[in-house]
């Protein structure tokens, strides 16, 4: 046993396998992983975040998350098909929930089993099912009632279970944050319009609400070149006309005791 495996070791590190080794390979379907995009820290900000019940930060972070493609493809010999991998789900919502101050943490395993499954060349695989609690924190502290979510997965060695609770922590996302895709042919009954843009108003009234967070207000500035109302002109507490990034600035260093 021994000596197979310093045999197996030697052949990774060589970049070579044995005949017999390549012909007990297990099958493997070809997964083609497209580049994750960059992720943008942007208004960030995990120390001094809004304080906010957690529905309301955990509706933030729904909206920041718009959509999430199946830019990763699958082939096997049973068919095509693109998904939405672990590694991108998390890519997209990991920097909402740093802005918005919320946790998800995986607080039980409420069940898993174990089952042997072959390919059909005969290789044994485990299968592995689990069905995870999640529970939401709040900036607050205060929490969403608990989730569960069910994961599945197989592999020839010993990280199917892994594989599974990575497949439940993506489903608590894309379940819990209603997430679509940006296909257009996933579902072609009903057309998805685009977001909204805030209204210039909407953003004068929360600059100037004395509840609002100097973190919200730094969040507010990034809102407002991306939906191009940095210059708008709105009517301001005193009564005069005053651009909405402007006004951003000014109340944000009023409210920060001076520092921007």
């Amino acid at each position: 046993m021994a000596s197979d495996l310093r045999t197996r070791a030697a052949e990774q590190r060589s970049g070579e396998a044995s005949p017999a080794a390549a012909a007990a390979a297990p099958e493997r379907p070809d997964v083609e992983l497209a580049p994750l995009p960059d992720v943008n820290y942007d208004g960030n900000e995990i120390v001094d975040v809004p304080q906010v019940p957690v529905h309301v930060a955990w509706a933030r972070v729904m909206a920041d998350v718009q959509s999430i493609s199946k830019a990763d493809r699958r082939d096997d010999p049973g068919g095509h098909y693109n998904f939405r991998g672990v590694d991108r789900v998390l890519n997209a919502v990991g920097p909402a929930l740093r802005r918005h101050g919320v946790l998800l943490l995986p607080t039980k395993v409420v069940d898993k089993e174990y089952r042997e499954a072959r390919t059909s060349k005969g290789t044994v695989m485990q299968e592995c099912t689990v069905t995870m609690q999640w529970t939401v924190i709040g900036p607050m502290g205060d929490r969403l009632p608990p989730m569960e979510t069910p994961g599945e997965a197989t592999d020839t060695q010993d990280k199917s279970t892994s594989k599974a609770v990575s497949v439940a922590h993506r489903v608590v996302f894309l379940a819990a944050l209603n997430i679509p895709t940006q296909d257009p042919d996933v579902d072609r009954g009903h057309e998805r319009g685009e977001r909204p843009v805030p209204k210039a108003s909407d953003y004068r009234d929360e600059i100037l609400d004395a509840s609002t967070s100097v973190a919200r207000l730094r969040a507010i500035r990034v809102e407002l070149n991306r939906h191009s109302l940095w210059d708008r002109e709105v009517v301001n507490e005193v009564g005069d006309d005053e651009t909405l990034g402007a006004m951003v600035v000014r109340i944000g260093t009023e409210r920060a005791g001076g520092q921007r």
